[in-house]
């Protein structure tokens, strides 16, 4: 893969230990793993699978992503309480057209890390891939039940968000209770459309815009009452009170920061914020951005869980801690004086150098 344009090809490496680029002759192959920390333990997350065919350099795009992900994944992993670092993989590909041997050559990198890396799925994979992967590496997450995992890790994915978003709530209204409140909800697969069954469920009136005709059915086929929006624009014309994106980040860019309506924004997608300085942005405008390594960490929570025993009802109780973590974060930021990245990367930090990994307490609000 190629240098980054500006000459500089250290420019995302932020205390990352390792970045391997591969290319497999035999099958075609190309992908990139970054770790970024094995501190706590072996390095966790996912593998996403993209041509990157929006980026004008779309395989540093790969590359970049791979390694502001890995980070983002040690932060999420520490905020979690979960023995593991950070890491992060991404195959560089067509996702709906992705072969048996890809997959395998997948799976044989990342065991030629002795279990440093413990892989899962991401964005353009499935559980049937992870299967696939795992045929060729024992250290595969996000297997099946009949492959000895827990299936889509988009189930406790959704359900810290929402736990997120009622601490976010609680901190902007007073409490946490989504009853009536608009949500526009843009993505409507794995992760936003479990969390618009959790919305729903609370009473809150929700608008989805996502490009996939089939998810918007198999949404409203359940949700009747959810109102689907034709663009991402007409869901900002709404005046809506909170903004939760879930599908690919990089999605609040500094002038969607600069207009938005909404006092809250919080959702699933990793990277949200199209740069550090958004979240200034949003701060210096009363914007809450619940930084999504924070609320979204219910689906490594999930994996991790495969590597102690599979029990989703332990996984889901641990998840459930996202609403006493976030409003820690938020009353740490508060008192520092900082944005709620800041603090979570801060809180994120004193864990992993003290490697304590005490849950929060609820508070009742």
């Amino acid at each position: 893969m190629p240098s980054p344009s500006n000459g500089d090809p250290w420019q995302d490496f932020i205390g990352h230990e390792q970045l391997l680029v591969a290319f497999d002759q035999a099958s075609g192959m190309q992908a990139v793993i970054a770790l970024h920390s094995t501190a706590l333990g072996p390095a966790l997350g996912g593998v996403r699978m993209s041509l990157y065919a929006d980026r004008p350099e779309p395989e540093m795009a790969a590359r970049q992503d791979a390694l502001r992900l890995s980070r983002a994944m040690t932060y999420k992993n520490a905020l979690a309480g979960l023995s593991h670092g950070g890491g992060k993989g991404v195959i560089f590909g067509d996702p709906t057209n992705k072969s048996v041997e890809v997959l395998h050559a997948f799976g044989r990198l990342v065991s030629s890390l002795n279990g440093r890396y413990i892989t899962a799925g991401d964005v353009g994979m499935s559980v049937a891939d992870m299967d696939t992967i795992g045929q060729t590496c024992q250290w595969t997450t996000g297997r099946s039940p009949e492959n000895g995992g827990l299936g889509d890790s988009g189930i406790l994915t959704a359900v810290g968000v929402w736990q997120g978003m009622r601490a976010a709530a609680a901190h902007v209204w007073g409490t946490p209770e989504l009853a009536a409140r608009r949500i526009g909800v843009i993505g409507a697969g794995k992760v936003g459309g479990r969390l618009i069954g959790h919305l729903i469920d609370e009473g809150a009136v929700v608008y989805v815009v996502d490009p996939s005709a089939a998810a918007l059915t198999a949404v409203t086929t359940n949700y009747p009452q959810v109102q689907v929006m034709d663009s991402t624009e007409q869901l900002l014309a709404i005046d809506l009170e909170v903004l939760s994106p879930n599908a690919m980040g990089g999605y609040v860019t500094m002038e969607l920061a600069q207009t938005l309506r909404a006092p809250l924004i919080c959702g699933g997608a990793n990277n949200q914020l199209a740069s550090p300085a958004v979240a200034d942005v949003l701060a210096a405008r009363g914007v809450l951005y619940t930084p999504d390594f924070l609320v979204n960490c219910g689906g490594v929570i999930q994996v991790a869980e495969e590597l102690n025993g599979c029990d989703l009802d332990r996984a889901r109780d641990r998840t459930m801690h996202v609403f006493a973590t976030t409003q820690q974060v938020l009353a740490r930021a508060q008192q520092e004086g900082s944005t709620p990245v800041a603090a979570a990367e801060s809180l994120a930090e004193d864990k992993i150098a003290t490697g304590a990994f005490s849950e929060p307490e609820q508070q009742v609000v």
